[in-house]
């Protein structure tokens, strides 16, 4: 499916999910500032302290999932993304290499996106277990348990994100 073209579809308020990832540098105030400048947060994960996936040898990511509440649709959320990530002055090297943020738009609603660089829901979440762990924590109704069992990656909690308790 693509882009909502009605002015009423792209005005619907959705329940949209982010994974924000860091390995470089202060990882959790990378997540913390990323979450804080996002409008709609309607909660954030535990942090889950995870191996990284393809790519060289590096340092553990924290990751997060944030569900929010927003009338964006799937490529202004994009947009946020890149924005974010380039605030927090990541470089975009090495594929799946090293970075202080990474922000991937998982879902959006029901709506589908099936495009060169943005595709919702997200092709490779549900074989990771640094997403579906954190996804299962908001919305276990999204997570079948055999899926998180069958995910790749250790994955272990970390506590809450220090945020202002308006945004856990």
């Amino acid at each position: 499916m693509s882009e909502p073209t009605s002015s009423d579809d792209a005005l619907e308020l959705r329940r949209a999910f982010l994974g924000v990832g860091s390995n470089v540098g202060d990882r959790e105030h990378f997540l913390i500032d990323a979450i804080e400048s996002l409008a709609g947060v309607a909660a954030v994960s535990p942090v889950y302290e995870t191996d990284p996936v393809g790519g060289p040898a590096q340092r553990a990511f924290l990751n997060v999932v944030v569900e929010m509440e927003t009338t964006l649709s799937p490529r202004q959320l994009l947009g946020v993304a890149h924005r974010l990530e380039s605030a927090a002055g990541r470089v975009r090297g090495e594929r799946w290499g090293p970075r202080t943020l990474d922000v991937d738009v998982l879902l959006v609603g029901d709506l589908e996106v099936d495009e060169p660089d943005l595709q919702v829901p997200h092709p490779r979440m549900w074989q990771r277990r640094f997403v579906l762990a954190p996804l299962a924590d908001l919305a276990p109704e999204l997570v079948p348990e055999r899926l998180l069992a069958q995910a790749e990656g250790r994955v272990a909690v970390v506590g809450p994100l220090g945020l202002p308790k308006r945004r856990r």
